[in-house]
């Protein structure tokens, strides 16, 4: 089972908003001196939205060369177009994913039934194991706990990232983990009360800046250390919700830039942060600025 601070891993742009990759071998090598547990690529925080197929399948291909199996590499396939979904993730299993991470339909709001046909349709087509992703914010829809019980039960969906925000919705699917099927959280705020009720790690914007301490907060709850873990959440809540002062992934690239990575601008539709937005994000980053630099 897939454990630990997987990172939602930013796509560093050049001076040409083309992807740079001298800056992505360099990030990726960071994160795994630093421990971090696997790397998910073409999420919400690479921009892959903002990509060309080909550009996607490169990028993978990269990602996989370069990671050469020291850790897991995750590769986001979802699409609202089930057949997409699939091209997606027959192509990406090809290129060498260890997982596919898959999100809801959006957009076309699916009923229950289709929910179900969606995933069961995808998970069919790979041998790749499928993390389900449920961002309703994003998406406008929803995967009901009854749903999520039906699907844990494909041999080939291994978990769900949740990332709803709402622990009455996780109390209601957690009764469905179990040895073949995983909680994984969305949200870098709730990664404590998530593990609390059986998950086994988060899929990390947090962790973009701060991988090791990431790392250390699943780790030391999972080695039953909970007051430690519990400790490290609360310290760093205020850099954690000031990396959504905007829309993700914007903060948290320009973070990046400050602590001096130079991961480049984003792709339209996003925009650069506000002024002021950016300042009351650099008055947090400057109070964590040892941890940081």
């Amino acid at each position: 089972m897939l454990k630990g601070s997987m990172v939602a891993l930013v796509t560093p742009m050049d001076e040409e908003n083309r992807i740079n990759y001298p800056k992505v071998a360099e990030l990726l090598e960071w994160h795994i001196e630093n421990s971090t547990d696997g790397l998910v690529i073409l999420g919400t925080t690479g921009e892959a939205s903002t990509m060309t197929f080909e550009e996607e399948k490169e990028f993978v291909a990269f990602c996989n060369d370069k990671i050469a199996k020291r850790v897991p590499m995750i590769v986001g396939s979802g699409s609202n177009s089930t057949a997409t979904a699939i091209s997606n993730s027959q192509a990406f299993a090809e290129l060498g994913a260890d997982y596919l991470l898959v999100v809801t339909p959006y957009y076309n709001k699916t009923n229950n039934e289709g929910m179900i046909r969606h995933f069961e349709s995808i998970a069919d087509s790979v041998t790749v194991p499928i993390i389900m992703y449920n961002v309703p914010s994003r998406t406008g829809c929803n995967i009901t706990p009854e749903v999520v019980g039906k699907l844990a039960k494909h041999p080939n969906i291994i978990g769900i990232k949740e990332a709803s925000g709402d622990m009455s919705y996780v109390m209601n699917i957690s009764k469905y983990i179990n040895e073949t099927f995983a909680l994984y959280s969305g949200n870098d705020d709730v990664i404590v009360p998530l593990l609390s009720v059986g998950g086994t790690g988060v899929i990390s914007v947090w962790a973009n800046i701060m991988p090791k301490e990431v790392h250390d907060l699943v780790r030391l709850y999972l080695d039953g250390k909970t007051a430690e873990s519990l400790a490290i959440q609360i310290k760093y809540l205020d850099l954690i919700a000031a990396l959504f002062y905007e829309v993700n992934p914007i903060p948290v690239k320009a973070a990046l830039n400050w602590m001096g990575w130079e991961v480049g601008s984003l792709r339209m539709p996003l925009g650069e942060m506000g002024a002021e937005a950016y300042q009351r994000l650099v008055l947090v980053l400057e109070r964590f600025e040892e941890e940081l630099r």
